[in-house]
């Protein structure tokens, strides 16, 4: 079973319902500890910063998305394909979830399935993966450039760790996203807890102007403070529900 059943059950019928299912596998985190105050303005209404041990983070989140159905339905050329997202954590009550910067898929229609739908901030660009034992990257093109993150010299896989920093991160199952000032959507994401392979070496190449806001510019220069792999599982998410006008 997995952790998502300890959570509040309470929830609309039509939240309950998956409205996508998927696979994610290979799932590269770099994560970087930032100043609470500096994610503020982006957190929804409703929703709070989450800390682990006094600490917050945002992340640089790759992976791949396989075997995609929406309504059980597989949408010719969208079943497969890669996401890049920049994701920090927050809580609504005893639900610990996840609020996204900006997330980038190489495909119009999946981008705008999930502006419509989720208001999450997506953008479509040209990407491409390597994924190998030893080493796991992502990129994706914007002004002319191809950007990366990447992972490597992996540890053994271990499963995650009750309380440590790779479950603050990893084990998140709920999602929430701006839809006015007033109202916040709310969406479930469902799956078996992760194994991890702890990154010794991992970095972002790139640039983040023009794509991130300019307080996120420290991505270009900073190493990241910690870097994992998750291997990932099928996932399933319900449609968003609102909170709040």
């Amino acid at each position: 079973m997995s952790k998502l059943a300890t959570d509040s059950s309470e929830i609309t019928k039509s939240n309950a319902k998956p409205f996508l299912t998927a696979a994610w596998r290979d799932l590269v985190m770099l994560n970087y500890e930032v100043d609470g105050a500096l994610l503020a303005s982006y957190a929804p209404r409703g929703v709070e910063i989450d800390y682990w041990r006094g600490h917050t983070y945002v992340s640089l989140v790759g992976f791949l998305f396989l075997n995609t159905r929406v309504r059980g339905v597989a949408i010719p050329f969208h079943h497969n394909f890669t996401e890049v997202n920049l994701r920090f954590y927050v809580r609504r009550g005893d639900r610990r979830g996840v609020v996204f910067i900006r997330e980038i898929v190489p495909r119009r229609a999946i981008a705008w399935v999930a502006r419509t739908l989720y208001r999450e901030n997506y953008v479509r660009l040209p990407m491409r993966h390597k994924v190998e034992p030893a080493r796991v990257e992502y990129a994706w093109r914007f002004g002319g450039n191809w950007n990366h993150i990447s992972a490597a010299d992996l540890e053994p896989a271990t499963p995650l760790a009750s309380g440590s920093h790779e479950e603050f991160i990893a084990e998140h199952y709920w999602g929430y996203a701006r839809r006015s000032v007033d109202c916040t959507v709310e969406y479930r994401v469902e799956h078996p807890p992760w194994q991890v392979r702890i990154a010794r070496e991992a970095a972002f190449k790139g640039s983040v102007s023009g794509l991130y806001p300019p307080e996120f510019e420290f991505l270009e220069s900073r190493a990241p403070d910690s870097a994992f792999v998750a291997d990932g599982s099928a996932v399933t998410v319900s449609r968003g529900r609102q909170l709040g006008r």
